[in-house]
């Protein structure tokens, strides 16, 4: 039999003192109150985002504006859903005016990179001022010159593992689990 094997790295609790930092370090690369957005990636980068936004504001960065925007490739469950990254124009709300604007790519993942740099090329697109990420977890495998301006963790893990982020509403708990094959 072959089942895959679950380990949690990280809890709640522990994951909170990672968004915290990182919502510190955001603080630190945007001085001053600028306009910033907080783009969410869909699924998981959308509440990622928002606790962010909460950490930012609590820190008295802001304003800070939330929008979401779909892509479709996820290639860190090692099934390749879409041979090509997809990027929905219209999850993006048509109100909100990017040119000029500071924007934050929040992600659960960073694996090969596809998917982060399309929405870097729309967003340079649409006129950022200034593109930055902010990525839960880095697995330190990009096959692209992209990275992660703030990186919550780097979890550098055996091929044929998958990193699961598990961010509610998605997921009853807010936790990091690895899933290995099994023997």
């Amino acid at each position: 039999m072959n089942e895959k094997k679950r380990l949690c790295l990280y809890d709640a609790q522990q994951l909170a003192t990672v968004l915290d930092r990182m919502a510190g370090q955001l603080a630190g690369l945007m001085p001053g109150n600028r306009d910033i957005v907080l783009l969410g990636v869909l699924r998981r980068g959308v509440p990622l985002a928002s606790l962010l936004a909460d950490r930012l504001h609590g820190l008295g960065v802001g304003p800070v504006r939330r929008v979401d925007l779909e892509v479709k490739r996820y290639s860190d469950d090692l099934t390749l859903l879409y041979p090509e990254t997809l990027l929905k124009e219209s999850a993006c709300p048509s109100d909100v005016d990017l040119a000029g604007k500071t924007v934050v790519v929040v992600d659960d993942v960073l694996y090969r990179g596809h998917s982060l740099l399309r929405v870097v090329q729309y967003l340079a697109l649409h006129g950022a001022a200034e593109i930055r990420s902010a990525i839960l977890v880095d697995r330190g495998v990009s096959l692209l010159p992209i990275h992660a301006d703030i990186c919550g963790l780097r979890l550098d893990v055996a091929p044929g593992s998958i990193v699961e982020v598990h961010v509610p509403p998605y997921e009853a708990e807010l936790s990091i689990e690895l899933v290995t094959p099994g023997c």
